[in-house]
């Protein structure tokens, strides 16, 4: 057994080492290492008494909150793997989800028990576990997560060398990600993903065992779970938690805990920046703000340094996380860059012919190496399509300039984010095709000021069918999260198509 690359080891070496060091503040409440490493045990009693064993998806839908960490470490120490789904979702989606990973346990919170009661779980087969958590819904299958787990308070887990990873390679996480073909798939995460991933994280933010992340962004996306919380559990540093985004109190919290690493998407500073000057507070422990997940602007940036919130830029995506990093000073040098690659990772530009490009000319980028996912989960097709030649293929396109600095061009797909969210026009396309009156469909990301993108549905109506842009919307209700949804609506007699049939997406306004 590696214990050193496994995430629920590095908690108990700190529980050890700094019992009393505070690892969570959240809601009032101030989580010691002692404390969240008695609760990775107790949680670890638990699953193994319901027989969880290595190997066993475990599936949660909860918000941020103590109880997705438990899990989390729990899941890490018996080799179990960890499945997060994302709340927003609809009862369509979380049927795929649960159907495709197959869990033994699905744990839900309260926010999202509409979603999960619209489901039949009893009839899944192969058998499901139910647990809840908080104040959710509950019945006479389904586990009372509070109070179960606190019947084993005190205990160790009894782990063997049959249960513990014994393997860095062995997965850790299955991490969701649309795809343009439609279909989520599942990222396979490895132990040795997640221990690369937070030393280059512990390089980018320059961490400290002293440092304070505040983390509002969700846990079930890369950005809050491997970029932030985990590296802070690596350097035994101490994570303010947020439930959501709430820009005053972003700014309250900063002041009041001495913050000093901070992590958002374009969205969330441009929210920041509408505060009124009178309700913000002192930002001033800040030492990195770190920005990622959509188009950055010069104006966004040059307005973010006058309030003080200058960051250096991160890009990643789920099968990897961080790629690229550009410090703070690295945009005024070199205007529209996304950075340079991380240490831990040999991220390159590919030619047409697979060969790496020579600066300035157009490539895709693609990354081998200890961050790189192991496989899409139960989808070999697919692994094999973005895994070749031992580089993982992240459909972007970019250059590189004579430095090793990289410029996006495009993507090869047409995913688009909104709001830190990926959105893949596929998905949608293929829920607006099944409206009567729609006879075809082409969805596209367009810049938009509050979410850097939103969707633009273009739509050519059945013959003879009155639709309007309501009922266009209206067909998403229910069957997709509402960041999916198309903001606006253009009716067409027809696409601007290539001579193989393809609709020329660049080519519709």
């Amino acid at each position: 057994m590696i214990k050193s690359m496994n995430i629920a080891w590095w908690v108990q070496r700190w529980a050890e080492l700094s019992p009393e060091k505070p690892a969570i503040l959240f809601e009032g409440r101030t989580i010691s290492y002692a404390e969240l490493c008695r609760r990775a045990d107790r949680t670890s009693c638990w699953l193994q008494s319901i027989g969880i064993e290595k190997g066993d998806r475990v599936a949660v839908m909860l918000g941020n909150g103590l109880e997705f960490f438990d899990l989390f470490l729990a899941c890490a120490r018996l080799g179990a793997i960890f499945v997060p789904i994302n709340f927003r979702i609809t009862p369509v989606e979380l049927d795929y989800f649960i159907k495709n990973c197959r869990p033994r346990l699905f744990v839900h919170g309260e926010e999202v028990a509409e979603v999960v009661n619209a489901l039949e779980l009893s009839s899944y087969l192969p058998p499901l576990m139910v647990a809840a958590a908080g104040k959710a819904t509950s019945g006479s299958r389904v586990f009372d997560f509070t109070w179960e787990t606190e019947r084993f308070d005190g205990q160790r887990a009894f782990l063997t060398r049959s249960l513990g990873p014994a393997d860095p390679e062995e997965p850790q996480v299955i991490m969701y990600t649309s795809g343009t073909t439609g279909q989520p798939k599942g990222a396979v995460l490895s132990h040795r993903k997640t221990f690369f991933n937070c030393l280059n994280a512990d390089i980018f933010f320059k961490l400290h065992s002293s440092d304070i992340m505040l983390i509002f962004l969700p846990l079930f996306h890369s950005g809050g779970l491997f970029i932030q919380a985990a590296p802070i559990f690596y350097k035994g540093a101490t994570i303010v938690l947020h439930k959501k985004f709430d820009p005053v109190r972003i700014y309250r919290d900063i002041e009041a805990h001495k913050v000093t690493k901070f992590l958002g998407v374009p969205t969330v500073y441009r929210e920041l920046l509408k505060v009124p000057p009178e309700k913000r507070s002192d930002i001033s422990s800040l030492r990195v703000c770190a920005g990622g997940g959509e188009k950055l602007t010069e104006d966004l940036i040059k307005k973010c340094r006058e309030a003080g919130l200058a960051f250096r830029q991160i890009m990643g995506q789920t099968e990897t996380s961080i790629l690229l990093w550009a410090s703070e000073d690295d945009p005024l040098k070199k205007p529209g860059t996304v950075g340079r690659p991380v240490f831990h990772a040999e991220v390159s530009i590919l030619d047409e012919r697979g060969k790496k490009a020579r600066p300035g000319e157009i490539g895709e980028i693609v990354v081998r190496g200890s961050i790189m996912m192991k496989e899409y989960w139960q989808d070999p097709v697919k692994t094999e399509e973005t895994i070749k030649n031992g580089y993982l293929h992240t459909g972007d396109l970019a250059r590189m300039d004579e430095d090793g600095f990289f410029y996006l061009v495009g993507r090869a797909g047409d995913m688009y984010i909104s709001g830190g969210e990926n959105v893949y026009p596929a998905e949608v396309e293929k829920i607006l095709k099944l409206h009567p009156d729609i006879e075809d469909v082409a969805v596209k990301g367009v810049p938009d000021e509050t979410w850097g993108e939103t969707g633009h549905a273009f739509v050519i109506p059945a013959p003879g069918a009155s639709l309007t842009e309501e009922d266009v919307i209206a067909q998403c209700q229910g069957r997709l999260a509402k960041y999916k949804w198309p903001k606006r609506v253009t009716f067409k007699t027809e696409f601007p198509r290539t001579s193989l049939g393809k609709i020329r997406k660049p080519d519709l306004f």
